[in-house]
């Protein structure tokens, strides 16, 4: 196996696992034997933990983005497309498997102890915000609409992992088409 095929299985496992259990309450011999790959080796591709949990984040924030896009490439207008983020997010939450957001329990983990994790959790959200602020840009309503509609999301994401209930993304989706109907309204002239 070559060390991109070795890399792509670690990533996998550690992806497995962190989601499933948590990153401090996994180890290295976890790791290697959800992988099936020797501690040297590993070792050999990510010169750390944090490095792997680096990379497994890296990776879930491309995937999340492209859902949270696909699922907003589904409608035309502006206002359905920052609805479509709900939608995109129950789909999530009903997947059974769903422990909160991962950017949010990373960052509850290792947070200050991990500055390079921090970072990609920062660059996650930040990224986020900025396609909501696109999207409420093009609708024409106010900057403000942007975090506040964020705010929901996240709530909702946490809620659904605390309570291990789709139902929160359907609250925040009806909770953010008035805000964004209230939005539009105050920005007519």
């Amino acid at each position: 196996m070559d060390d991109d095929d070795a890399r792509e299985l670690a990533l996998e496992a550690a992806e497995r696992l962190f989601t499933a259990r948590g990153i401090q309450t996994v180890g290295m011999d976890d790791l290697r034997n959800e992988a099936g790959i020797s501690l040297k080796r590993i070792y050999g591709l990510f010169p750390s933990k944090d490095a792997i949990v680096e990379q497994v984040l890296v990776r879930l924030n491309r995937s999340w983005m492209w859902g949270v896009i696909e699922f907003g490439a589904r409608v035309d207008s502006p206002r359905d497309k920052l609805l479509a983020i709900f939608d995109f997010l129950e789909d999530r939450f009903r997947q059974g498997d769903y422990r909160g957001c991962v950017f949010i329990n990373a960052f509850g983990e290792l947070g200050p102890t991990a500055p390079l994790v921090a970072e990609v959790v920062r660059r996650h959200k930040a990224e986020f915000l900025g396609y909501v602020a696109g999207l409420v840009e093009r609708s024409d309503a106010p900057a403000s609409l942007a975090p506040q509609l964020v705010l929901l999301a996240e709530g909702a994401q946490s809620t659904a992992g605390i309570f291990g209930d789709p139902d929160p993304a359907a609250q925040a989706r009806a909770a953010a088409a008035t805000l964004i109907d209230a939005a539009l309204v105050d920005a007519r002239p």
